[in-house]
């Protein structure tokens, strides 16, 4: 079964937002990237706070460019080709290629892999993220 690992965030102001989600929730920053996102951690799930999404960006979402608000989720699944096929037949549409999520292996461990995914928009155009690999500052 996949599970729900990963939410992301977009916002005008990254660094209120997180310090509202780890002061009121006591959610640890396991993380940064640049001046553009921030991961946050319960442990089990990671939650991404980000910088709003541009026209330029392939999945920009159904809400079109500096939506502030929950733009995207992921979950962990077994097989992204497998389950991006399905996701497909069931009318959902590829954002980024397969290719640009490495698939799990026993030569690479879990954590090197971490926020490698594929993006997908679901029928009702909500963004969705598989991985094999998880996502930083959240449990396998």
């Amino acid at each position: 079964m996949a599970k729900i690992k990963h939410i992301a965030l977009t916002t005008h102001d990254l660094d209120k937002v997180a310090s509202f989600y780890k002061d009121v929730f006591g959610m640890e920053e396991v993380g940064r990237s640049g001046s553009t996102h921030v991961y946050l951690s319960d442990g089990a799930l990671n939650l991404t706070i980000r910088a709003c999404k541009t026209s330029d960006d392939p999945d920009v979402g159904a809400h079109g460019e500096n939506f502030s608000g929950i733009h995207h989720i992921g979950f962990m699944v077994d097989d992204i080709v497998d389950c991006a096929e399905r996701m497909e037949k069931a009318g959902a549409t590829r954002l980024t290629p397969l290719e640009s999520a490495p698939r799990r292996a026993p030569s690479r461990g879990a954590q090197e892999l971490r926020n490698a995914e594929a993006k997908l928009s679901g029928p009702d155009g909500v963004i969705i993220d598989i991985s094999e690999c998880g996502w930083v500052g959240n449990s396998l």
